[in-house]
């Protein structure tokens, strides 16, 4: 039987035996749950939002079913909590017991795999299949924190280079403005581009998923491999689904996270079929105009002068 651990003593039996597998004890996490066998913890798993973690069995009672009662239980747990797609990262070598749990390979980066419980992806890829077109088609994944003219003049670049752009805006829900007020803003500053389609993220690009980096911004020893499986995801199996044959990127003078991924994409995509072009990033007084200028300013009051960096739909939200 699965039960939730909670006691001192629980937390003490499930750090022992995830190191005896090799595993470290991670918080935070919002359900840890496990098996005892007369008395003794024998296996043992956690949920932090979409991600199941310390997941392991006891040496003494591998091959069994433990473990897949233990990922059952936390995906029903996470179900009743409202959360519909599951991710674990592994080593490859585990891949196919997890593939044996329903579990989806996304992406391999090294040591680390990706993978996805359930059939999340091919939902997701199949919701826009009827707004591709063929020809000439291109990318570009942005936060738009909020819609600057910046953005707007990356968009305008990349889509006079492309039959179609999709613009992917970022899903996840830990910037200043919310993602429907975000997606709002750049479908009405982009309405007039009849090339551009604006389609969403989900979890699969620049998530607290496959680039939890990108949202922390202080650094992040398993960052570069996370960078990694965030471009290797996108350029397997969300660019050729969307026929993109193009990533357009801006320049990146002001955050470091940022331009680590604009390297990685230099380094990674070229590899697998997909062209990085970027582009310099459109200025206002000498300035670069970036969202995070523009948080600044508005976190300091300095409302003034914000229109010259912004389009006229994203000042609604400002």
């Amino acid at each position: 039987m699965v039960t939730s651990l909670l006691s001192t003593d629980d937390l003490t039996q499930a750090r022992a035996l995830l190191e005896a597998t090799g595993l470290q004890f991670e918080t935070p996490y919002d359900d840890l749950v496990g098996i005892f066998e007369a008395g003794r913890l024998v296996a043992v798993g956690a949920r932090q939002g979409r991600t199941l973690k310390m997941l392991a069995v006891a040496p003494s009672h591998q091959g069994g079913t433990l473990l897949d009662e233990v990922v059952t239980e936390l995906v029903g747990r996470g179900y009743q909590e409202g959360v519909d797609s599951f991710f674990v990262f592994t080593s490859p070598a585990l891949v196919p017991n997890f593939e044996t749990l329903n579990f989806n390979l996304l992406a391999v980066s090294g040591k680390t795999a990706l993978l996805e419980y359930g059939d999340g992806l091919k939902r997701y890829l199949a919701r826009y299949t009827r707004l591709i077109r063929p020809g000439n088609n291109g990318a570009i994944v942005a936060n738009c924190n909020p819609f600057t003219l910046g953005h707007r003049h990356l968009v305008e670049q990349a889509a006079a280079a492309v039959d179609q752009l999709f613009l992917f805006v970022v899903r996840e829900e830990r910037s200043l403005f919310p993602f429907v007020a975000r997606m709002r803003m750049v479908q009405d500053g982009t309405a007039d581009l009849p090339n551009v389609t604006v389609v969403d993220t989900s979890w699969y690009a620049v998530s607290s998923i496959t680039f939890p980096t990108y949202f922390l911004k202080d650094g992040d020893p398993g960052g570069s491999i996370q960078m990694e499986l965030d471009l290797l995801l996108f350029a397997q199996r969300i660019a050729p689904h969307f026929h993109a044959k193009t990533r357009f990127v801006g320049s990146e003078p002001l955050c470091g996270t940022t331009a680590a991924y604009n390297e990685a994409m230099h380094r990674i995509l070229p590899q697998l079929g997909i062209e990085v072009r970027e582009i310099e990033r459109k200025n206002a007084d000498q300035q670069p105009i970036s969202a995070s200028r523009v948080r600044d300013m508005l976190l300091r009051g300095e409302l003034e002068g914000i229109a010259e960096l912004v389009p006229v739909s994203t000042l609604d939200f400002l």
